[in-house]
């Protein structure tokens, strides 16, 4: 790896953890640099432009909360949806996935008001879990796996609204009632 490659990747997990910690608000691309402790142009050296330099960014994001999941649901496990979903919903509410997620609902609001790159990186980041979902599910055969992942990535999806605008009380209940609707797993 080239001595540019090896700075470029340590600007981009900077990158990864500034937007983790503000969100979008602070995304110009002079704010950008100074979080990665680069000049504008050194910025745009490692990176061809501001588009570039989130996808990398939020690509790291998804790659570490990917890494995440896969130590609680690794490659060639499979789960019935009902005991996915409740997985799902206890490890994206965790501390954690919780930074991510909250990062995530603001990506898609952005995205939802036409904003680039986050129309196009977002459904870049939805097509990717869908992608990493669909085979951990145990479903019978012909079962559109891919619309399913999509249904569960909803839901979960959900729970970090309902986790952003109310109270860890109203959380909880939210997580019981899921858990009743689904009926309990056993581990």
């Amino acid at each position: 790896m080239s001595i540019r490659d090896q700075q470029r990747e340590r600007v981009t997990e900077r990158l990864a953890e500034h937007l983790l910690a503000t969100g979008l608000t602070q995304t110009s691309l002079r704010s950008l640099a100074r979080a990665a402790a680069v000049s504008d142009r050194m910025l745009l050296y490692y990176f061809t432009d501001k588009t570039e330099v989130l996808a990398a960014a939020t690509a790291r994001i998804a790659a570490h909360s990917v890494a995440g999941l896969a130590t609680a649901l690794p490659d060639g496990t499979k789960l019935p949806p009902r005991e996915l979903i409740l997985l799902a919903a206890e490890l994206t509410s965790g501390p954690e996935m919780r930074r991510f997620m909250r990062l995530w609902v603001e990506m898609i609001g952005a995205a939802a008001k036409g904003e680039e790159p986050f129309v196009t990186i977002s459904a870049q980041l939805l097509g990717g879990f869908k992608a990493w979902l669909a085979p951990r599910l145990d479903v019978p055969s012909g079962t559109d796996r891919a619309a399913l992942a999509g249904a569960i990535i909803a839901l979960v999806d959900g729970l970090t609204l309902v986790e952003i605008c109310s109270t860890e009380a109203d959380m909880r209940a939210t997580h019981e009632a899921l858990a009743g609707l689904f009926g309990k797993v056993q581990k």
